[in-house]
């Protein structure tokens, strides 16, 4: 049940009679079962990007560096002569880059830097009784890889959100691979950050096959054991794919996305702008609005039709408006439990009551409280994290933080005392389940100790 809304003059001052399709549909009067059938995302093609990726990862097993230049001729368009970038390059990219810019992404880095560095986790360490002692010491992966789109849009503020807290943590190796698609290599952008977040292993390798490389190990790019970073579905399956060549994940994910929630409260010119910042990101974006009332909803979309026509992406996203939606629903209550049940990547709550409605929130990546906080400034340089668990997965993942760069590793020691009175307990348990060999391990250190059961 839905409506497409209501358009007046504005959209035909653009002189565009599109400019209609570009608003998102409205659904209102919903039914339980027809409210949480929306949380579904629009599906992704499986069968044929299997095949695709389980190639990719046979022909760079096989075929090495040189499958990997072939790939990047055939996707970028790009004939490279070295897959890794010289640090000149690295030092010669700062140099170069605007001064404004290198400025933004000097406060964004410390922003970011702040608040993982107060994430660092402590070493766990007690007497859980007498002549026991447990510790737990977070320990950082020794080498991780971190792939950066440049396809579409140069992601550099992604290095800043995986770089910064992999060395917070105490990672000592960080390999960051890109595609080059900017005049024939990686965009100056990407290796300036790159420079500045002290990273020197930088392959200009793309896509799947990057992946793969990095799960792999070619003679250019040495394995690592856990791969970080957003991408297009293909990146995404090959992380996945990655997984079954013992080399970890930051986590599941699909295209990105952003979910609002509007009351009487919002601004809807803000709302419309919080939108399309994210349904420009790709066709298989998704935005979903949930409003407190009809009115809202056209006036949001009133505001899309405007503010889409200026956008030098309008095509992208008008194409990703396509698969979004507005959901009428005045009851808070049920609101939020579509959203949870909906699990965002980004949520924002454009209300003057946000900090209350947050206690709410229950599933979601990242949440933007207020008319102030567009999801903009997590995406560069609040401080928190933009590399977000994506359809639906934030009810059970949470974002990329320092955790996910370290293992916790547990220790433990047990005196000739505390083994008496654990001993027992083990010897106990052990002869329970019928593991005998468990039980004698701690019998024959206490026959040996003169210690009888």
């Amino acid at each position: 049940m839905w409506s497409g809304g209501h358009f007046g003059d504005s959209y035909r001052k653009n002189g565009d009679l599109n400019s209609i399709n570009k608003m998102i549909k409205v659904y209102s009067n919903l039914t339980d079962s027809e409210l949480f059938a929306l949380v579904q995302r629009p599906q992704m093609e499986e069968n044929s990007l299997d095949a695709t990726i389980t190639e990719v990862f046979s022909n760079v097993k096989t075929y090495g560096d040189e499958q990997l230049k072939r790939y990047t001729l055939q996707f970028d368009k790009v004939q490279i002569l070295s897959i890794k970038v010289d640090e000149k390059s690295l030092f010669d990219a700062y140099n170069e880059i605007d001064l404004q810019l290198k400025a933004a992404i000097l406060v964004a880095k410390s922003n970011i830097e702040k608040f993982h560095q107060a994430q660092l986790p402590s070493t766990v360490s007690l007497e859980t009784m007498p002549g026991v002692k447990c510790i737990q010491k977070p320990i950082a992966i020794e080498r991780v890889g971190i792939y950066i789109p440049g396809g579409t849009a140069p992601l550099f503020s992604t290095i800043l959100m995986l770089a910064i807290p992999a060395m917070i943590a105490g990672c000592k190796e960080i390999v960051l691979c890109s595609p080059p698609t900017f005049n024939g290599a990686i965009h100056p952008a990407i290796l300036a950050t790159a420079y500045m977040c002290g990273i020197t292993e930088v392959y200009q390798i793309g896509g799947s096959q990057a992946v793969a490389a990095m799960a792999l190990g070619t003679e250019s790019i040495k394995k690592v054991a856990k791969i970080f970073g957003p991408g297009n579905q293909y990146v995404t399956a090959a992380k996945e794919k990655a997984q079954k060549y013992g080399v970890a994940m930051d986590m599941p994910a699909g295209p990105s996305e952003v979910l609002v929630y509007a009351d009487a409260t919002c601004v809807s010119t803000y709302v419309a702008a919080d939108l399309l910042s994210q349904a420009e990101h790709g066709v298989d974006s998704q935005v979903v609005c949930v409003v407190s009332n009809a009115e809202i909803a056209t006036q949001i979309n009133l505001a899309i039709t405007d503010q889409i026509e200026e956008l030098p992406r309008k095509n992208l996203a008008a194409k990703a408006l396509e698969n979004s939606l507005i959901i009428v629903e005045e009851d808070v209550d049920r609101a939020f439990a579509y959203i949870n049940a909906y699990a965002p990547e980004h949520f924002i709550i454009a209300s003057d009551n946000a900090e209350n409605l947050a206690e709410l929130v229950i599933n979601a990546g990242s949440v933007f409280m207020g008319n102030y906080c567009p999801e903009s400034v997590g995406d560069y340089a609040s401080g928190t994290n933009h590399t977000l668990p994506t359809y639906g997965w934030a009810s059970s993942y949470s974002g990329v933080n320092v955790d996910a760069f370290l293992r916790k590793v547990t220790f433990q020691s047990v005196t000739r005392e505390g083994l008496v009175d654990l001993g027992k307990v083990v010897i106990i348990m052990a002869e329970a389940e019928q593991l005998q060999a468990h039980a004698n391990a701690v019998k024959i250190r206490l026959m040996d100790q003169n210690i009888s059961k």
